[in-house]
């Protein structure tokens, strides 16, 4: 079957999270149990664009309220990535190099959806299914079920998966007028709580609904930043499942992004050498268990508490563990990490950004890895520290309930606590240093982890079970 993905991100062109990883992945996974799948998106001015070769595939025009705009697509012409990538360029709007963060998003994402569903409108054989990802493609099934100008998509379906419902993309309804020509009939399916909702509207008008975990696809019901009753409402459409990594990008044996390479037979000689090359460089003690956080730091993540927590946690523990932190978000939260440098010399660090190559370097030289979320529909994260021999140390919630087994539980391999609180993340912390100074039960728990199968492959099954329940 053709799937088209569309998305607002895709590694390695663009990436802000766990989005940008799973659309980045899933399709060439579906290619390899052969479906023909693609991901069309925004053309960001990224780098990849700059250092990619690119065919012109296609040139269309449509209109967005008022504003007749020309648009091009493009593909990169190699298939180096194992599906075909589209990016479509509207200038003025998606010409820029954030993916975030402008106060014209809603007009540059309708925009975006407009033109991929024109051009979609002019293939001779339609796809079977077009997957939406997120609020950002989520206006794609309402417009081509009632906008009149795409009545030859009524019959493709659609699916949207869910990998953040906190997000909806909600602005006023003067916004109409940037959807074309629709059935003024069907405005309570764009409609919530007096605002266009993109992502209600996905919900009320996919034909399957997926979420990135099973516990995330429950906790929607009570915990949906308002649109709680509306999943609560259209369960008998939706179904979770679990996300999957790639295995080829996250893989200790061969990853070309750290210094020494290891699989489960000699990782605890060669993860260590990869922890003394880290605490080297950022001035942390090789000896005490290293404890990293990566992430945005944003009040989803509970990132807003760490600076109190880890404070506490290093006083309470006489600085018995070294606390690495890698991300970026709010600015007052940044300030109170980096204060803490001058606190706790040669036990805590940070590295406000995020950098690829620094977050497979800490994933291949942590202990642990600490992710307190208030949030997390899935996490991979915890998935990526599993794969590299990082005891993970979890809120349960979300997926990071679906995919970590206490230490106190049979065949546990990470540790677990109720609640995004100070309390919680220092006693987490005791029990890390508790089990780093048993090597027995710690090299159990590494060696445990790092058995665990986590690939796309039975992934894309599920998948192709969801498109073919709808075809």
């Amino acid at each position: 079957m053709v799937i088209v993905h569309v998305s607002a991100e895709c590694y390695p062109m663009a990436k802000a999270g766990g989005l940008g990883d799973v659309v980045g992945a899933l399709p060439k996974y579906q290619k390899n149990i052969g479906e023909e799948a693609m991901v069309v998106m925004p053309m960001y001015r990224t780098l990849f664009l700059e250092q990619n070769d690119w065919d012109v595939h296609f040139k269309g025009n449509a209109h967005l309220g008022n504003w007749y705009f020309d648009f091009t697509i493009i593909k990169e012409s190699t298939g180096k990535l194992g599906y075909d990538l589209f990016l479509v360029d509207i200038h003025g709007l998606l010409d820029r190099p954030k993916i975030y963060g402008y106060p014209d998003d809603p007009d540059r994402f309708i925009g975006f959806q407009v033109a991929v569903i024109t051009w979609l409108a002019q293939w001779k054989k339609l796809p079977n299914v077009v997957h939406c990802h997120d609020h950002q493609a989520g206006l794609i099934p309402f417009m081509m079920k009632h906008c009149s100008d795409f009545k030859k998509l009524q019959a493709v379906k659609t699916v949207v998966s869910i990998h953040n419902a906190q997000y909806q993309g909600i602005m006023g309804w003067d916004k109409s007028i940037l959807i074309p020509k629709w059935d003024e009939l069907k405005r309570g399916l764009l409609d919530w709580n007096n605002n266009i909702n993109p992502l209600a509207a996905a919900v009320k008008c996919a034909d399957k609904i997926t979420t990135v975990s099973h516990s995330y696809l429950q906790q929607l019901k009570y915990q949906s930043n308002g649109l709680e009753k509306l999943f609560e409402a259209e369960q008998a459409k939706s179904v979770g499942i679990l996300n999957g990594i790639d295995v080829d990008i996250w893989n200790p044996a061969t990853d070309p992004m750290i210094e020494c390479h290891y699989d489960s037979s000699n990782v605890a000689i060669e993860k260590q050498k990869n922890k003394k090359a880290l605490c080297v460089k950022y001035n942390l003690d090789f000896n005490k268990p290293l404890i990293v956080f990566i992430g945005r730091l944003v009040g989803e993540k509970a990132a807003d508490i760490l600076p109190s927590a880890l404070q506490h946690a290093l006083d309470k523990t006489n600085c018995g563990a070294n606390f690495f932190i890698i991300g970026a978000g709010d600015t007052a939260i940044e300030s109170a990490l980096n204060y803490l440098v001058q606190l706790y010399p040669g036990n805590y660090n940070t590295f406000i950004g995020y950098e690829e190559k620094i977050g497979h370097e800490a994933y291949a030289s942590a202990d642990f890895l600490l992710m307190p979320s208030r949030i997390e529909p899935c996490g991979l994260n915890q998935l990526y520290a599993l794969r590299y021999g990082t005891i993970p140390m979890v809120r349960d919630t979300g997926g990071l309930h679906d995919t970590v087994v206490d230490m106190g539980d049979t065949d546990g391999f990470g540790i677990k606590f109720l609640n995004a609180s100070e309390e919680d993340i220092v006693y987490s912390v005791e029990r890390a240093i508790v089990v780093y100074k048993d090597k027995k039960q710690m090299n159990k728990m590494i060696q445990l982890a790092m058995q665990i199968d986590h690939s796309w492959e039975s992934v894309v099954k599920e998948y192709k079970q969801v498109y073919e329940s709808i075809l």
